[in-house]
């Protein structure tokens, strides 16, 4: 599978397999521009590949009902068409110089052309959801509000009061699980599902998304790179708020901290643009029981996520949801 997380019932994977293949078909006719600039780079992340994880959800969650609907397809499209989106805005106010393996678009066209490709991509994606009728539309415009809220946050950071890990979470949710949430929900809606089943998936969903994102953390401290297709270390670059380092500066704050994790959290507030102290802040950090914190969170957010799948008939669609949620807890591992 595309996602690399594999579907143990062999019908299902095919028949997702093959959906998946019309989405990606798809999706290269969606970015597809007449201009020339456009073109080159609004292709660029849909080329680099990705995990297609939020396509998966959307096909997964529409074999509960009808899985050949043909909205599926058209669904499915729209989300992951979403997600490239906001990827190009994300890497232009991350300062991330890589993405999905390859140099991220602003790196290669500058920020202004990688912010209006972004653009270009969104309105893409508004487009095509418009043919799947006026529910749909306000779903995609409701998922978008949250997302730039989420973003919106992040970049103010909390208010005064706020728990920052509160408020980190919270930021999350808007801007990473109500995507996914989405994701679950046209698929759902669009293969004929009752409300409950809608309901569940959606809520699954949005669990799944934080443990997706509480992952990503930890993989951006603990792995070499390949997992995540950015470089280790990336969010600590550019100060990025993460779940290890948030968790960290709670405990000294509190004065619950040693000497040492009070030094490790000024190393990760200066300069880290050196490549050698990154290296050395990440080692560091790989090794501090804040990064194992957040590990037992992510997990805790997967067997949430798959706790909401209970109303729902056993067979192999809810095995794979199942099993996917596992498969985002072990990305940690």
């Amino acid at each position: 599978m595309p996602t690399g997380i594999p579907l143990t019932d062999s019908a299902l994977a095919d028949r997702i397999a093959q959906r998946l293949a019309q989405v990606d078909t798809m999706l290269d006719d969606a970015v597809a521009s007449t201009d020339a600039l456009a073109d080159d780079a609004g292709r660029h992340l849909v080329a680099a590949g990705g995990k297609r994880f939020r396509p998966l959800l959307t096909l997964l969650a529409g074999e509960l009902g009808d899985g050949s609907a043909p909205e599926l397809v058209e669904a499915a499209v729209v989300v992951e068409l979403t997600q490239v989106a906001s990827l190009y805005h994300d890497d232009v106010m991350d300062s991330a110089p890589v993405r999905r393996g390859a140099p991220a678009a602003h790196t290669v066209w500058g920020n202004t052309v990688a912010i209006l490709v972004g653009d270009l991509l969104f309105a893409r994606a508004s487009a095509l959801v418009a043919g799947l009728g006026p529910e749909a539309v306000v779903l995609q415009a409701n998922t978008f509000e949250r997302m730039c809220l989420g973003q919106l946050h992040e970049t103010t950071g909390p208010g005064e009061g706020d728990d920052p890990v509160e408020h980190y979470l919270q930021v999350l949710s808007d801007k990473t699980a109500s995507l996914l949430s989405t994701s679950a929900r046209l698929g759902a809606m669009f293969g004929g599902c009752p409300d409950d089943v809608v309901e569940a998936v959606a809520a699954y969903g949005e669990k799944v998304g934080l443990a997706f994102q509480l992952a990503d953390d930890v993989l951006d401290v603990a792995s070499s790179g390949a997992e995540s297709g950015k470089t280790p270390g990336t969010d600590l670059r550019e100060h990025v708020p993460t779940m290890p380092v948030l968790l960290l500066r709670q405990r000294v704050a509190r004065g619950e901290g040693t000497a040492a994790d009070a030094e490790l959290l000024a190393r990760l507030d200066g300069d880290l643009s050196d490549d050698t102290v990154l290296a050395a802040v990440v080692a560091d950090l790989r090794e501090h029981d804040v990064l194992a914190e957040t590990r037992r969170r992510a997990v805790g957010r997967a067997r949430e996520a798959a706790a909401e799948l209970e109303p729902l008939p056993e067979g192999p669609v809810k095995a794979a949801l199942t099993d996917l949620a596992t498969a985002l807890a072990d990305r940690t591992v």
